[in-house]
């Protein structure tokens, strides 16, 4: 903890920078982010109006860049020597390179037929490989404006409190949960795992942290309100997701298989030196003013974050979506799979009084292979099946083209089997609250 927070009742204005970036970079991105302008009829937020003006613009190009990231996200793991580290990285890169053939399918025209029917190829590379490549992108613009500039800080010191009695987590686990929604469950994995490793979150604080806040980012978010026309209710839909992750991640920290994990540690614990005297909203401005003030110019942290993240997630993630997102749509068409699965949740589905219970069941049982599945199975659904279909499958957080493997990848060890149980707990009562959203506010 820095000077400014030890135990002072007074906001430190003296660090004029730190406190204009503190106010201004996170404005900014709540106007780019949060507030819907309309422009040429077309009423949305302002991220969306540049992906579609960048999308209009450079239509030529875009599926040879598109080919290009798949590229090198299919090599990228041979490239690190990361690919024969264990089972599932042989599994994930096979997948990844196989990702690649479809790029070049989708690109040139060619291959089965029935792959290119509409809700196959065209409908993965259309409606999620290129509005994923452009929304990834300029991404880059405003994450920093959240994660650099006091705000992380600021939540860290403010909600440490909360984070303990709700989810049974340290304070540091608010910077987890924002960076997965600014960044994606890539980093915020990645995070958890290092601090895991220092002694700062025992084992089951790590699992209820990476298997509970370690969901998509806001621009996957966006490109799942666009695919399902939800953006006219765009702010509903974001807090509907945001307030179902976390509410059921408090559920999950509670009962089994979590429940019974221990507290120990990847080595010991660590100290703990935080001076918490003083009051708690100044130490947090204070905290946040101070990292503003010693962080890195815009342009500098923009060009770090897209060279060294942004390009290579953005890569991993494309590559992974066209195999396995293509191989749940056959499944999903061919084989009876996700009907049988689906049946765990139709009931709820039915209680929760969704209309098409059994479409929205099989959807949500599609999740577990890509989560952006359920949303290509009812983009012609009703609004309120669609919108609790949406905001399941990103509560459920838990899929097998990206946060699983990054999850398994790491230091903190859970099982196969107790993945799959907190899968089903998370889409359960995702379902649940969702619905309750859905019926009172659409």
């Amino acid at each position: 903890m820095n000077d400014m927070s030890k135990g002072v009742n007074t906001i430190d204005v003296s660090k004029k920078k730190g406190l204009i970036r503190f106010i201004v970079y996170p404005l900014l991105a709540i106007l780019i982010y949060f507030i819907p302008f309309t422009i040429n009829g077309e009423r949305t937020i302002l991220l969306s109006h540049l992906s579609r003006l960048l999308e209009r613009t450079f239509a030529n190009f875009i599926p040879y860049i598109a080919l290009v990231v798949v590229l090198y996200g299919s090599i990228e793991p041979f490239l690190s020597k990361r690919w024969n580290k264990s089972v599932s990285e042989i599994v994930f890169a096979v997948f990844k390179l196989v990702g690649f053939v479809i790029a070049l399918m989708a690109v040139f025209n060619f291959g089965p037929k029935f792959l290119f029917e509409e809700d196959m190829i065209p409908f993965l590379w259309n409606l999620l490989v290129i509005p994923i490549l452009l929304m990834v992108y300029i991404a880059a613009i405003y994450i920093p404006m959240f994660l650099n500039y006091g705000v992380l800080e600021f939540l860290s010191v403010l909600l440490q409190p909360l984070m303990r009695l709700i989810w049974k987590t340290p304070g540091a686990s608010a910077l987890d949960a924002l960076v997965s929604y600014m960044d994606g469950y890539a980093p915020a994995v990645i995070i958890t795992n290092d601090l895991y490793k220092r002694g700062i979150y025992s084992l089951k604080e790590a699992i209820i942290i990476a298997t509970g806040f370690s969901t998509v980012s806001i621009t996957f978010i966006v490109v799942i309100a666009e695919t399902l026309d939800l953006m006219p209710h765009w702010n509903l839909f974001f807090w509907a997701c945001f307030i179902t992750t976390f509410a059921v991640t408090a559920i999950t920290a509670r009962i089994y298989p979590i429940s019974k994990k221990p507290d120990s540690y990847y080595d010991k614990k660590a100290e703990d030196n935080v001076d918490k005297t003083g009051n708690i909203f100044v130490r947090a401005i204070n905290s946040g003013i101070n990292a503003a003030q010693n962080a890195e110019p815009f342009l500098i942290a923009f060009v770090k974050l897209l060279k060294e993240d942004m390009i290579a997630i953005g890569a991993a993630v494309l590559s992974s979506i066209l195999s396995i997102g293509l191989l749940g749509l056959l499944v999903a068409k061919y084989t009876p799979i996700f009907d049988v699965v689906g049946y765990i949740f139709y009931p709820f589905m039915f209680l929760a009084r969704v209309p098409e219970p059994l479409m929205a069941a099989k959807a949500v049982a599609m999740e577990i292979s890509e989560m952006f599945l359920p949303s290509l199975y009812v983009i012609s659904a009703p609004l309120i099946t669609k919108f609790v279909v949406a905001v399941t499958s990103v509560s459920a957080v838990l899929f097998f083209s990206a946060s699983i493997p990054c999850l398994i990848s790491t230091d903190i060890k859970i099982s196969m089997k107790d993945i799959i149980i907190i899968w089903i707990e998370r889409t359960i009562f995702s379902v649940l609250i969702a619905a309750g959203f859905a019926h009172i506010f659409l």
